[in-house]
């Protein structure tokens, strides 16, 4: 084995070792998810050292610096204000999703119109119309790290794998007897996952465009699914009240988590795949063991139904968004309440972290979205100006750029 560079991961912290084994160019990483600015370098660069064969003496300078850059990274202050750069009017009818790829260049929305469109962040320019299906556009990804596929599904039962440079169709996925309403790229990009309506989630093989296993075991639709860090894993939510735990390379069930009393609305894996975090339309959030399929907490507080549940980069905190217009942070291994998120007047349908785990971003049915303080609970910045419920937001890879993406046919970009 013969260490060729090092590569920094900025979210969550890490170092990535690119060596050469057998003629053969390979990768693995470091995770520093408890990296802080007050880190002891040294101690740490030792630690490492012992624990990894690769880097040798000669070396040590070298790791040492990089984590002083991830330091450097985690330390600066947090105290942007986001400005309204760009209003989209998107499509002809409503939105029903935002997505960015990696670096945040381009994104993409989905809508009523049957179409997916690919936007230019930095112009506001439209770069093409993804054209075929025959009903609503309800679930789009890109397949990040990569960014070069787009994957889109539709109430239509079909999804399809599009170019994202030129905006061709490469396949079309048949075989769904229901809706699309989730999807997912695996972290290799080798598969693309589907959950639907007619209760089963399907695997399709991106480069051959065949079925490469079908997830079947709900009594009822599967509206949320995600893959594990690894993609040796996935998860899916079902409104039978419970999440199914199976191994992608077999399609075999591996677990039910049971203990929701109400449908599924939203099931996360945190980053080192030691948690799965599940809400629910019972009110209530579960954090669930991922090897043993135990459930290790139950999240209460919020008055009314969980729509969504997220983890930061780091899988160290978790977020909630509820109809009850309140979201909550939790620590994900104490599961203690750290933050009560309280201002918006209606309901929050999306939450997510900034990569720096700093903030918080929250749309909601009142037509705003707002920006939070993760250790205080204080609400930093509102976002106003669409004229309809907001019911999808995203950060991009840096934290410096927001999508928001409403009712109102029309799409912002903050920065």
């Amino acid at each position: 084995m013969r260490l060729k560079r090092f590569l920094v991961r900025y979210y969550p912290p890490g170092i990535i070792l690119e060596y050469e084994k057998g003629g053969e160019l390979k990768t693995k990483s470091i995770d520093l998810l408890d990296l802080s600015p007050e880190t002891d370098v040294a101690e740490l660069t030792e630690e490492i050292k012992k624990t990894e064969p690769l880097i040798t003496a000669s070396r040590t300078e070298q790791v040492k610096q990089l984590i002083q850059r991830l330091q450097e990274k985690l330390g600066q202050q947090d105290d942007r204000r986001f400005y309204l750069f760009k209003v989209l009017r998107a499509h002809i009818l409503p939105l029903t999703n935002v997505a960015f790829n990696k670096s945040g260049s381009s994104f993409i929305t989905g809508s009523y119109d049957r179409t997916c469109k690919i936007w230019d962040t930095a112009s506001g320019e439209e770069l093409h119309t993804l054209e075929g299906h025959r009903n609503v556009v309800y679930a789009i990804a890109f397949n990040n790290p990569y960014g070069d596929k787009i994957a889109t599904g539709s109430f239509d039962k079909t999804c399809r794998l599009w170019s994202a440079e030129t905006g061709k169709c490469y396949h079309t996925f048949r075989g769904h007897t229901a809706e699309i309403v989730c999807l997912s790229f695996n972290p290799q990009s080798t598969l693309v996952a589907t959950g639907s309506m007619d209760t089963t989630a399907k695997l399709w093989n991106i480069q051959t465009g065949e079925e490469a296993a079908t997830l079947t075991g709900h009594s009822a639709e599967i509206i949320s699914l995600s893959f594990n860090t690894v993609g040796d894993k996935i998860i899916t939510g079902s409104f039978d009240h419970t999440i199914s735990l199976w191994d992608v390379q077999s399609g075999r069930l591996i677990h039910t988590l049971i203990g929701h009393r109400g449908e599924i609305s939203s099931a996360q894996f945190n980053w080192d795949c030691s948690f799965i975090a599940t809400g629910s339309m019972d009110k209530t959030c579960k954090v669930w063991d991922a090897v043993n399929g135990k459930c290790l907490a139950t999240l209460t507080g919020h008055e009314d139904e969980v729509l969504d549940v997220c983890f930061d980069y780091t899988g160290q905190l978790i977020a909630t968004a509820s109809a009850d217009g309140n979201a909550r942070v939790y620590s994900a291994s104490s599961q203690k309440c750290i933050a009560k998120l309280e201002g918006h007047e209606g309901e929050i349908s999306k939450i997510c972290f900034n990569p720096q785990g700093s903030r918080v971003l929250t749309g909601s049915a009142d037509k705003t979205a707002r920006l939070w303080d993760v250790n205080t609970g204080q609400c930093l910045q509102v976002l106003e100006g669409h004229t309809d419920e907001i019911f999808s937001c995203a950060f991009n890879y840096e934290g410096d750029t927001i999508i928001t993406g409403s009712k109102d046919n029309t799409c912002r970009i903050w920065r």
